[in-house]
């Protein structure tokens, strides 16, 4: 597939190109494809594909992307109704096994036979679900704050919050209300991390108005109530099919979605896991944390090697 130049920064060289792929529904859906230079041609590594949490979008790998290229190249997609793909016609395709089935089309549309897969939160769950379905596609694997077993607390808290709409009348009412709702998650972060995080997660409408830049229906099947006669999916088994390749697990030592005792189960059945705890982040890390940095080159000098 041809990458079209990206047409909305202003950054006379941007470092990435526009790329869309078709998923098997028909949907048009977005990436970032950031090149990998020659160095990354001619040894022959594999792409990092960058997967997205429930609510956020390609942007969030900007700065990793940025990093990592042009040694890497780094592709980052916007998964349907998030980012600059558009939404879905069915909102119950907003779905682990749905977005799973959009990765593969995207393996398939780009040639891709390998990757090294790089996914926050939900994108950690379709990761796991593809060594399930595809082990073969993995060259190696990042999990950000993300397992088999997800915390009730903080599946509340998300619930407590995704599909409201909200607006702002500037970017820095919005990075004000992003501190306000999320201080325990960031303590650490100034007032100019939460407006880059601002303009990571929301996008400026028509009107002039700021608001968070996904489909609100992805809350629909999130927030259905599961049958109390059906028993939960046991993702172990998708988890442990990660076996046989570098696997790195970050996770932020405030999270309320992955438990340390989690963790600690996860590193005991996947031999040679790279397990990483980040001081006083919440869910998740943002991958740019010193911890994160030295996790990230680790998983990659393993796959190089």
């Amino acid at each position: 597939m041809t990458a079209a130049p990206h047409a909305k920064r202003h950054d006379p060289a941007p470092r990435y190109a526009d790329g869309w792929w078709t998923a098997i529904d028909g949907l048009k859906l977005h990436y970032r494809d950031y090149p990998g230079g020659a160095d990354a041609e001619n040894d022959g590594r594999p792409p990092i594909l960058c997967i997205p949490g429930l609510t956020r979008n390609a942007r969030d790998f900007e700065t990793l992307a940025e990093r990592l290229s042009p040694a890497w190249r780094v592709i980052c997609v916007d998964l349907r109704g998030r980012g600059e793909s558009p939404p879905a016609a069915d909102p119950a395709s907003y779905a682990p096994p749905s977005y799973a089935l959009d990765i593969g089309a995207l393996f398939v549309a780009l040639g891709i036979e390998r990757a090294v897969v790089f996914g926050t939160s939900l994108g950690g769950m379709i990761t796991m679900l593809t060594a399930l379905t595809t082990p073969g596609r993995l060259a190696g694997v990042l999990l950000n704050d993300i397992g088999p077993v997800v915390d009730g607390a903080g599946l509340a808290r998300i619930r407590s919050y995704v599909g409201k709409s909200a607006s702002w009348p500037t970017w820095m009412h919005a990075a004000r209300a992003l501190a306000e709702t999320q201080k325990d998650i960031f303590p650490r972060h100034a007032i100019e991390d939460w407006l880059a995080m601002a303009k990571r997660v929301c996008r400026l409408t028509s009107a002039g108005r700021v608001v968070f830049d996904y489909d609100m229906r992805i809350a629909e099947p999130f927030r259905a109530v599961p049958d109390p006669d059906k028993p939960a999916p046991d993702l172990w088994p998708a988890f442990e099919a990660l076996a046989g390749r570098p696997v790195t697990l970050v996770r932020g030592a405030r999270s309320d979605l992955l438990s340390a005792a989690t963790a600690d189960e996860m590193t005991r059945r996947l031999p040679g896991l790279d397990c990483v705890t980040v001081p006083d982040v919440g869910h998740a890390p943002q991958l740019d944390e010193a911890e994160s940095v030295a996790a990230i080159d680790r998983l990659l000098a393993r796959v190089k090697g």
